[in-house]
């Protein structure tokens, strides 16, 4: 009995032990129960998460203006962070702490905007989130972190404008005196991989936590604002703008998204689902999921993307090689599922979806993949992207006029060259015509054949007109595209139209026959890159 009663207590002596170890070695994870401090100063809202980050929120308009990290100021002096443009002496603002004292909640309203400010007690994490039944008066629903530019200075060098000698298009693209160029427009990521980003100083850093993107527009392959430096450090999350917009604004919920205060790592994205508590306007709650078995018919060499979208939502996720999928926590409602070979839509779909419910699909067949088309020749890929033509892969990147980029042409080209001697862009004003050589054997040239040119994208009304061996075929209508630049603002991106022409076996020849694409366009050019021109997805003759 003594040794049970002795050996007991030796046992527990060993667990306490082993505990107390555990707790250096294994540290507790956060259960964000501590104390948020908030005090109000009648013109400003000071929120002290206990674990080094101080903000301030100005109580007239709604604006971020001081975010202090262990006691170094991260905000901007020159203009205050805020959704869109600032809602100025419209705004209301309220704010309250739960009933434990460990989170609050700062709302910032008007009749067609509400703003929330969130944080936790022991978490250096801005929470936030935007409902709108309209867009703002400027035209972008964006929130602008207006970073301190001396202490924040790791920035992407994409659209890091420092040093530059003066814009060279509009106000926003700015050249250097070695011919580079930098803009807020590049060095972006599409809407799918739009995770965590931010920028850092020295035991700093400021991170912008993008959400889910359900009520933005433009679909995964879109592309908008994120950075912008050379005075204040400016970190944005842009959630509807006219950048080379494809789609309608979604109303509702946007987010929730977050700032997130580090001493220079960069954080995981954080988990938002505690938020679900805060009541706040347009948060759904009750899901659905949809889950595809498989696809048939794929092609091996190209990555898939299944979308779902309708007027209120979107959503998108990766296919395996099988083509198999899950996505998980859609608002219910009917949506037109879309599958995506690289970013061309190679087949469509009514699914609807049910709160508490899983859609499960059997394998699909995709039948839109022009790839399937026999040709006589092919130049690019059908895959919706230029990516693999000349200077394809620098369009995200930098203006096309950037001194980095090898020559635009004109070009000529023959059939079975290089596929990266093809432009990736056709402008009216700098590159035009692109010739293309290609030879026939008598029975080909007996036969008429269908020429098409795909696209991913044009502007100011840009279309193709083409002369084979001398003869002009006919001149086709402009695409419906975005009513905004695109090429030269970072995107490849627009409405996909493929033009065709037959071509007669009249106007072909046996043996070498010489093709030649310009552009025509109703609309006078702004200039030799502001012409009219689009982007190239692919070009084929088919037998």
């Amino acid at each position: 009995m003594m040794f049970t009663h002795l050996a007991r207590k030796a046992i527990l002596f060993i667990v306490i032990a082993v505990m107390a170890v555990s707790i250096h070695v294994f540290p507790a994870s956060k259960s964000y129960a501590a104390t948020v401090y908030v005090t109000d100063n009648g013109s400003t809202i000071v929120v002290n998460t206990g674990a080094g980050l101080i903000y301030t929120i100005n109580k007239d308009n709604g604006d971020l203006v001081s975010s202090k990290l262990n006691g170094i100021e991260l905000s901007g002096s020159t203009k205050a962070s805020h959704i869109a443009s600032g809602l100025g002496s419209a705004a209301n603002v309220t704010w309250n702490t739960s009933p434990s004292g460990s989170t609050v909640l700062i709302t910032v309203s008007t009749d067609t905007l509400t703003h929330y400010y969130s944080s936790r007690g022991g978490d250096n994490t801005i929470y936030m989130a935007t409902y709108v039944t309209a867009e703002p008066s400027v035209g972008e629903l964006r929130y602008i972190f207006r970073g301190n530019g001396s202490v924040l200075t790791g920035v992407p060098a994409n659209s890091d404008n420092g040093g530059n000698t003066g814009a060279i298009e509009s106000s926003d693209v700015f050249g250097y005196a070695n011919g580079y160029t930098t803009s807020k427009y590049y060095g972006n990521d599409q809407a799918k991989d739009l995770t965590i980003r931010g920028a850092t100083g020295s035991g700093v850093g400021v991170f912008m936590a993008y959400g889910n993107r359900e009520k933005s527009s433009g679909g995964p392959f879109f592309r908008d604002i994120q950075f912008q430096s050379g005075g204040d450090t400016e970190i944005y999350n842009y959630m509807n703008s006219g950048h080379a917009q494809t789609e309608g604004w979604r109303m509702g919920l946007h987010g929730p998204y977050a700032l997130v205060f580090t001493t220079g790592s960069t954080p995981s994205v954080p988990d938002f689902s505690w938020m679900s508590g805060l009541n706040l306007t347009g948060w759904v709650s009750s899901r659905g999921n949809v889950v595809l078995n498989g696809l048939s018919g794929m092609d091996s060499g190209s990555a898939y993307t299944i979308g779902f979208a309708n007027s209120t939502a979107q959503y998108w996720t990766t296919a395996t090689s099988s083509g198999s999928a899950v996505k998980q926590g859609i608002i219910p409602g009917t949506y037109t599922m879309t599958v995506y070979k690289g970013e061309l839509s190679v087949y469509t779909e009514s699914v609807t979806v049910n709160a508490g419910a899983t859609t499960t699909l059997n394998t699909r067949t995709i039948t839109g993949d022009p790839s399937a088309t026999s040709t006589i020749w092919r130049i690019g890929n059908w895959d919706g992207t230029p990516k693999e033509l000349l200077n394809g892969q620098t369009i995200p990147i930098r203006h096309p006029s950037d001194s980095r980029n090898q020559s635009w042409g004109p070009v000529t080209y023959a059939v079975g060259s290089a596929t990266n001697k093809f432009p990736a862009i056709q402008f009216r004003g700098q590159n035009s015509p692109t010739t293309v050589t290609f030879n026939l054997n008598a029975t080909q040239a007996a036969a008429s054949h269908v020429l098409n040119i795909g696209i991913t994208a044009a502007y100011n009304n840009g279309r193709p007109s083409v002369t084979i061996n001398g003869h002009t075929l006919s001149n086709p209508a402009a695409s419906s595209q975005p009513n905004s630049r695109s090429f030269t603002i970072g995107t490849y991106r627009g409405n996909n139209k493929t033009f065709s022409w037959t071509i007669p076996s009249s106007y072909l020849v046996s043996g070498a026959n010489t093709l030649t694409i310009t552009p025509i366009s109703g609309s006078s050019d702004l200039g030799p890159w502001l012409s009219a021109g689009w982007v190239y997805d692919c070009v084929e003759l088919t037998n």
